[in-house]
């Protein structure tokens, strides 16, 4: 555009004064013709500069930083920018139960003791001796020495639990029993533990072992409470004798014990002992022996209680329709009654809640491996999953992810606080560590730290993210009405008047204005509630809706017909001196300088309406709760003020008295009286714009953009696998160059025909822990530099290739038999198998 503006200017005025005018070109003229040909260029330089939108950048880094930093006072340590963007756009959220969800105070509620079920916490006197002793002891010393009650720090709150959650609340329910655990831990410090079997997702208990006085041993053991029951074959009756535990004690146990207690929001834990003779000394690396033919001293049930905030949030999170999973390693029944009380799920609603191994059952096939379309099946109706390992947490989040059974690709966050929870964490679109709970593994693979632990700061993450994608909307809108207006004006008028409108300081200003200021002041838009009042956009969705191209066009229509009424007609109508056709160094006219200053009252104004984006009619709701908003707007109209009145020949601009100012002011704003109108026109009667602001009609799309989602890769896992793609490739190519060779020294050629041959250098990828499972498509294991030679190969191919995956050899094409000549055929110059000859 610059360059044909250019371009016409100066054949404009080479055609009027040396064609029509017939003038000579004279020598004395020329630094005179250099004047206007430097004129032309500097126009032609400020329409590119008005042309180029260079403040959009500025406009999403201003967005982003400035929410990055009221997001800390939220609560959320954003350490990856555009995972506040990204967060706007989420469909799914995938939470952990204990401290996301709860207050992760636990506290033991009720008990198991001596065939009692005790509702409330039991005096001391009313349990037996023996089984108070070895419960004291078994939670004194089987709970790490870290894990401490302190006394509160404020006089009548309550004493602070340092540690580990679950065991300060066993330790709490030591010290409600009027016993303490410090004088136990004195006599038998950590260091003179004898084994430790330490807590871990996949065991989902911890056993500790002791030295007895008299040589022998004693462990003791903790943990949930249907996986160590299932270890225990004695229990301890009413006075304190082991009696026997068989599987329908256990099952009735369950029943009327764990259940109930686990309906109630409860988390249970089993707590038993074994003693073991001092000699023999058993195998500890042993644990499967170990671990079992245990002694159940209680069962205790443990609250903890939900976020009082949380159930409001998450009615937030589903009216924006982002759908909440809990996931969680508590009984099955302990999570369905806390997520019922969080509002996750409600009775009558066509839900899913299932464990960890149901989970599995329902997405592997008979040789254990995950599909995609089995994870389809389950994930949509999905709300709770129970006692679920860390690698059930990463396969549901990448099943999510990787699904195409709905239209948009869903975008999913997840939260989480292990070590082993980083696969998860990385997978996700965005990923939430626990900034008090979390480990630094967590925290590294995560992209926001939550610093409360809190779910309810997710949803304020949520709102600040499609803040963060309004506030860009905002800005575009209004900048592309500057642009087009401008670029316009300064074109047209150029190329009538042989001068630009807009000088080209007063562009600089004009673009100063709509770049600088106005991402300052529309990037700061403080977000409100109504944003969780609507669906995620989705990751296809343009950035340009039809109501924000209804918009553009609209108010660019005004500001157009307004600025050249007044640069055709505006000398009549004020009555002064036309600003067209003025000579080269001419001083600035009154004409021009109306023009100028009713295009900047024009976009002032129009910064207003830029504020609502959704067709909303009031435009100043919540106009002073942004600060920076109102403070660039008047500093604005000062400087131009400034500008006009004072700016003289610099600026271009001639002083105004009080009636053209006036005039100014009101044709500006008619911009908000005018967007009251645009408003009122419906969008779908506004024919040119259905296209606008969705995608084409499928038949029109390229396939490739059709299925950019359900294609996707994520380059992150590619750079992972890398490393065993190559080494698979060697392996096989080594595999390949072997076979070629036994096959010309010993004629029998069939070998390659048995690609499941036991003595196979590949069979090892039968094995599962080798193989590579991705629901993506694979990357395939041959170079792009070796193109040439596989169509060579299959150009010589004489029978279909084996189903064998694993062997390049066979699946290029190379099929080598006994007939003479076909294997004359195959070692010509030309064929396959003499150019890996040669290579080898």
């Amino acid at each position: 555009m610059s360059a044909i503006t250019v371009i016409i200017l100066v054949l404009y005025f080479a055609i009027e004064n040396f064609v029509i005018e017939k003038k000579p070109w004279l020598p004395e003229c020329t630094p005179v013709y250099i004047q206007y040909f430097v004129k032309f260029f500097i126009i032609g330089v400020t329409v590119l500069v008005v042309a180029v939108p260079e403040g959009l950048p500025l406009a999403v880094t201003i967005s982003l930083a400035y929410s990055v930093k009221k997001m800390m006072k939220d609560n959320n340590l954003v350490r990856h920018l555009d995972a506040c963007e990204t967060m706007g756009n989420a469909t799914a959220i995938c939470s952990d139960k204990t401290g996301t969800l709860t207050t992760n105070r636990m506290t033991v509620v009720q008990a198991y003791v001596g065939d009692t079920h005790y509702k409330e916490i039991p005096d001391s006197d009313a349990l037996p001796a023996k089984t108070l002793d070895l419960m004291i002891h078994s939670i004194s010393i089987n709970s790490a020495y870290t894990t401490k009650i302190l006394p509160p720090d404020k006089d009548g709150g309550l004493p602070r639990q340092v540690g580990n959650k679950t065991e300060c609340g066993l330790l709490g329910f030591i010290l409600d029993l009027k016993r303490d655990y410090q004088p136990i831990r004195d006599q038998i410090p950590e260091e003179k533990l004898y084994k430790v079997y330490t807590f871990n997702s996949v065991r989902k208990s911890m056993s500790t072992v002791t030295k007895l006085p008299n040589g022998s041993f004693r462990m003791y053991s903790k943990g949930a409470s249907e996986i160590v029951l299932k270890k225990c074959s004695h229990i301890l009756n009413a006075v304190g004798d082991p009696r026997i535990f068989r599987p329908r004690d256990r099952d009735e146990m369950v029943k009327k014990v764990i259940e109930p207690m686990a309906c109630e929001g409860l988390r249970t834990i089993c707590i038993g002992y074994r003693d073991f003779p001092a000699s023999p000394e058993p195998d500890w690396d042993n644990e499967n022996d170990i671990v079992t033919d245990l002694t159940c001293i209680c069962v205790v049930g443990i609250e903890d209680p939900v976020r009082p905030e949380v159930p409001e949030a998450i009615r937030k999170c589903q009216r924006a329709g982002i759908t909440v999973r809990m996931v969680t390693g508590d009984n099955i029944n302990t999570a369905r009654a806390i997520a019922i009380k969080c509002g996750i799920i409600h009775p009558g609603e066509d839900f899913l809640c299932i464990d960890g191994k149901e989970f599995n059952r329902r997405i592997r096939n008979e040789k254990g491996e995950v599909e995609q379309e089995r994870i389809d099946k389950v994930w949509p109706k999905l709300r709770v999953l129970a006692r679920s390992s860390p690698t059930d947490k990463h396969t549901l989040v990448k099943g999510i992810i990787d699904s195409t059974q709905v239209g948009q690709r869903q975008v999913v966050a997840v939260t989480g606080d292990g070590t082993n929870d980083g696969p998860a964490l990385k997978k996700a679109d965005v990923g939430f560590a626990m900034g008090i709970a979390g480990t630094d593994v967590a925290k590294e693979a995560s992209d926001i730290i939550l610093t409360d632990d809190n779910f309810s700061s997710i949803v304020k993450a949520v709102m600040w993210g499609r803040n963060v994608y309004d506030s860009i909307s905002k800005f575009l809108q209004f900048q592309l009405t500057v642009n087009v207006v401008a670029v316009i004006v300064a074109f047209t008028g150029a190329c009538i008047t042989q001068d630009s409108p807009l000088k080209a300081v007063q562009m600089l200003w004009v673009n100063l204005i709509m770049d600088t200021f106005a991402s300052l002041a529309l990037a700061t838009e403080p977000p409100t509630e109504s944003l969780l009042m609507r669906r995620p956009y989705g990751r296809n969705k343009p950035l340009i809706s039809r109501t924000m191209m209804k918009n553009i066009l609209g108010h660019g229509i005004y500001q157009l017909i307004i600025i050249f009424t007044l640069l055709f007609a505006g000398e009549q109508i004020f009555n002064i001196d036309s600003g067209r056709n003025a000579p080269l160094h001419a001083p600035a006219s009154e004409h021009y300088t109306i023009i100028f200053n009713t295009f900047v009252m024009m976009q002032l104004f129009n910064e207003i309406n830029a504020r609502k984006i959704h067709g909303e009619r009031n435009v100043f709701d919540g106009i002073f709760r942004n600060p920076i908003f109102c403070s660039i707007v008047l500093g604005t109209l000062g400087i131009q003020i400034v500008i006009v009145q004072f700016g003289g020949k610099p600026f271009s601009c001639s002083p105004l008295d009080v009636d053209k100012w006036l005039w100014c002011l009101f044709l500006g704003f008619g911009e908000l009286l005018w967007g009251q109108v645009i408003s009122t026109i419906p969008k779908n009667s506004l024919k040119f714009l259905k296209g606008a602001g969705q995608l084409t009609h499928k038949d029109e799309m390229p396939e490739e953009e059709m299925n950019e989602d359900a294609e996707e890769i994520d380059h992150s896992e590619r750079e992972l696998r890398r490393g065993q793609i190559l080494w698979f490739r060697g392996l096989n190519r080594i595999q390949t160059q072997i076979r070629v060779v036994k096959a010309f020294r010993s004629s029998l050629y069939e070998g390659l025909e048995k690609p499941e041959s036991k003595s196979s250098i590949h069979n090892f990828m039968t094995h599962p822990e080798f193989r590579i499972e991705d629901s993506q498509p694979h990357i395939p294991l041959i170079d792009d530099t070796d193109i040439e030679e596989d169509a060579a190969l299959k150009q010589n191919s004489s029978q279909p290739s084996s189903p064998n995956k694993n062997n390049n050899a066979i699946d290029s094409g190379i099929n080598l038999t006994t007939d003479t000549s076909k294997s004359a055929s195959s070692s010509s110059p030309g064929s396959p198998l003499h150019s890996l000859e040669t290579s080898l």
